[in-house]
């Protein structure tokens, strides 16, 4: 068996002593100090240092076994040196080796106090061709990258590598500062092809130069994390330092907490209990003065005022509703009667779509009061919100939350100060609204006073959905035609028409005038007004269809008498008539009952229909020497214009049975005027009073003065109905007239009036022109 001399590799296989290796593998030109400690071990070292200091290092497959039979080791190892040995007071040996060769393991010779083999070196020798060369520069490059990403290699390692010009220990070289595991060294010590040893080398450095850069962006990430938590961490403790040297509280953890419970507890629909998680889980992430933690914190508070499920039971009992409506007002039938329908209704199907009523009349009337009253009878929640002059959409669909100052519309703020999800909601004045580049509140309602839609109505402030079918909504109005139609399209209409002398009697009887004693510091055993009294500020001091200006007027005869009450004695008593209303009073305002002292020709009373009430029209019609022409005067709209001009019409279509000559306006220039010229009228109802006044003047015979009419004229003569007819009959009593014409198509509504406002008053329906004559025109018989 050939020996070792002097470095040089055997030609042969030799027999040397065998070290078995735990966890590492030792490579040609690889330094490497280990610690021995099994007898058997230390037995091959000692033989090794007796010989020539060559020993075979071979790795074992498992570590952990203490006695390595053959099948333990693997086949390849390494012929390495002893350069030192030092014996350590435990009894273990610290050595210092230096591999020399590749070798295969060809015999396993065990023995009790040393393991010995035959091995064979495999040593190949690589020519250095332009490929190997390529391959060298490029594990150069890629080994400088790894040195610089790995903490663990030295900078010097890099520079002494980069300056190996043999392949062969440039591959084990650099496979031994390599941080892979046993397996993969084991596998390089394997290749005995330089060749493939150097391209699996190249594979290996480029795996773990990206596996070191993965290493390093984990270890930039949970640094920067670290420092941001540390950082975070530092500013809370000085915080809560401060706010301790303060006396304070951590008051926003506190208000988390109290969120935190109240979502659990509040009955929300699913979309808003996610949408308040989601938003408290951004709030914990904010600092608690940020204008951002703010915004959240509105939103939270918001959603968790709204009623979402509580609500109040209505009151079945429906005689007691109908008490309550009727002890709170006088007349309005029609409202109180669609009112316990409403709850006839609820009281047999349980879930009822809430209706959209709308109360169209003049001032004055008690539409708003009305709605409280139906939220008493109703036992519900009373809401009103004034729509004049709202004309910003936001006011009822809400600011988005990306504006500063952003709140839910009135709608949403409505139901909030509610408390209940079924309240009355009154939108009053829903016809005062306008428009504007801001956009269109009444486009907004058109969702909210839809049963169809609004179920799940959106309010821009909370974008979630939210319930108002279960809400009442009650609208005011004083004119219909300033509502858009797709918005009137939405409302059951009911119309709450003026009171008559009577009725305004009692309502001053039942409900103004105890206002009023209380209000003053007075009793009702002081104070005595008689029904005359009462009559005397109706027709002369007031001049409406509701009772406002008769509460005022009360309201100052009470202050005179409260005057007097403190001057002559608390105790004194007051009665008040006739004359006492013109002493506190003064002048009165209006005349009542002042008609034409005689019949006149070309003058005719008209009745008209306003938003506060009905009036008298005085209609005059003059004939001028000229060529024909009509003047129009009195300040007429268009459509009165237009209702002169058929007036005139049928006039001349009617010159043979009125005695007139064919041409008779070819001469004649007519002056048609209405007094009051600084007021604007318009509408078509004084179409026959106009053609009365035309035939009067043209034929010279006068119209009676204790007569009005209204009524639309058509070229032929039909007289077509007309709206008011209640507050039109109203202003005739006033005015002292004893007979009026009304179209006959109007006829069938008296049967609706109160016994009453035509007691005193003579109602005749007419159907045609030629009756209105007849009956107006004294002498005149068609």
């Amino acid at each position: 068996m050939p020996e070792i001399q002097d470095k040089t590799m055997p030609p042969g296989a030799v027999v040397l002593p065998l070290l078995p290796l735990r966890d590492i593998v030792v490579f040609p030109y690889m330094v490497a100090p280990l610690f021995v400690g099994r007898p058997q071990s230390i037995g091959a070292l000692e033989k090794a240092t007796e010989t020539d200091k060559y020993i075979f290092l071979v790795s074992q497959k498992d570590p952990k076994v203490d006695n390595p039979a053959e099948e333990d080791l693997y086949r390849i190892g390494t012929i390495g040196k002893v350069t030192q040995l030092l014996k350590l007071p435990d009894g273990t040996v610290k050595v210092l080796v230096e591999g020399c060769w590749r070798a295969r393991l060809l015999n396993f010779f065990p023995g009790e106090e040393l393991l010995q083999a035959e091995v064979e070196p495999q040593e190949i020798t690589l020519a250095e061709t332009p490929e190997v060369a390529a391959v060298m520069r490029a594990i150069n490059t890629a080994f400088e990258s790894y040195a610089g990403l790995s903490k663990k290699l030295p900078p010097e390692v890099s520079t002494s590598v980069s300056g190996i010009e043999n392949p062969t220990r440039m591959a084990d070289t650099i496979v031994g500062h390599l941080q892979v595991p046993l397996t993969d060294k084991q596998e390089i010590l394997e290749l005995l092809d330089p060749a493939r040893r150097l391209e699996h080398i190249l594979t290996l450095l480029e795996q773990e130069i990206e596996i070191l850069q993965i290493e390093g962006r984990i270890r930039s990430r949970v640094k920067n994390q670290m420092e941001r938590s540390q950082k975070e961490y530092y500013l809370n403790e000085q915080m809560r330092a401060i706010q301790q040297e303060l006396g304070e509280k951590d008051e926003f953890k506190q208000e988390l907490l109290h969120f935190e419970e109240q979502i659990k507890k509040k009955r929300m629909s699913k979309e808003a209990t996610e949408k308040a998680h989601a938003e408290l889980r951004k709030l914990k992430m904010m600092s608690p003065m940020s204008a951002e933690a703010t915004v959240v914190r509105n939103y939270i508070e918001c959603l968790l005022a709204l009623p979402w499920k509580k609500g109040t039971k209505d009151r079945h009992d429906l005689l007691k509703a109908e008490a309550i409506l009727e002890a709170d007002h006088y007349g309005l039938e029609k409202v109180k009667e669609r009112v316990l329908e409403y709850l006839a209704v609820q009281a047999l199907v349980k879930q009822i779509k809430g209706p959209i009523l709308c109360l169209v009349g003049p001032p004055g009337v008690g539409k708003t009061s009305l709605g409280q009253s139906i939220a008493k009878a109703l036992q519900r929640k009373f809401v009103r919100i004034s729509l004049g002059g709202v004309r910003d959409e936001a006011e009822i669909r809400g600011h988005r939350r990306t504006y500063i100052g952003a709140m839910p519309g009135k709608i949403i703020q409505g139901l909030r100060k509610a408390g209940v999800k079924n309240p009355v909601f009154m939108l009053d004045e829903i016809d005062k609204m306008s428009t504007d580049f801001r956009g269109d509140p009444s486009s907004a309602l058109l969702e909210v006073l839809d049963p169809e839609q609004n179920n799940s109505f959106v309010d821009h402030f909370l974008d979630v959905d939210y319930d108002l079918s279960k809400v009442l909504f009650i609208a005011t109005a004083n004119n219909l035609h300033s509502i858009p139609r797709p918005l009137h399209d939405r409302l059951e209409v009911i119309r709450v028409e003026g009171y008559s002398e009577e009725e305004k009697l009692h309502i001053a009887r039942r409900y103004l005038l105890d206002k009023q004693i209380t209000a003053h510091g007075l009793s009702g055993k002081q104070v005595r007004f008689s029904d005359r009294a009462l009559y005397e500020i109706i027709r002369r001091y007031t001049r409406e269809s509701g009772v406002r200006s008769l509460d005022r007027n009360i309201a100052a005869v009470m202050r005179k008498l409260a005057k007097r009450a403190l001057l002559e004695g608390k105790r004194k008593s007051f009665s008040v008539g006739e004359s006492q209303v013109k002493k506190y009073l003064g002048v009165s305002h209006y005349q009542y009952g002042v008609r034409e002292e005689e019949d006149q020709v070309g003058m005719v009373t008209g009745l008209a229909w306003t938003e506060t009430g009905g009036e008298l029209l005085t209609i005059e019609v003059t004939i001028l020497p000229g060529k024909g022409k009509l003047i129009i005067t009195g300040k007429l709209g268009e459509v009165m214009q237009e209702s002169a001009h058929a007036a005139l019409s049928y006039v001349r279509s009617r010159w043979k049975e009125l005695g007139l000559t064919e041409d008779f306006y070819a001469s004649l220039d007519i002056h048609i005027h209405v007094p009051e010229g600084a007021v604007p009228k318009d509408g078509p109802s004084a179409g026959i009073t106009m053609a009365t006044a035309l035939a009067s003047a043209l034929t010279g015979l006068p119209v009676h003065k204790d007569l009005a009419m209204t009524g639309e004229v058509t070229l032929r003569g039909r007289v077509l109905a007309i709206g008011g007819l209640k507050e039109k009959l109203l202003a005739a009593r006033r005015g002292g007239i004893r007979k009026i014409l009304i179209p006959a198509e109007n006829g069938k509504h008296l049967t609706e009036l109160p016994t009453g406002l035509t007691r005193s008053v003579e109602v005749v329906t007419v159907a045609h022109m030629d009756q209105v004559l007849t009956a107006a025109i004294a002498g005149m018989n068609l």
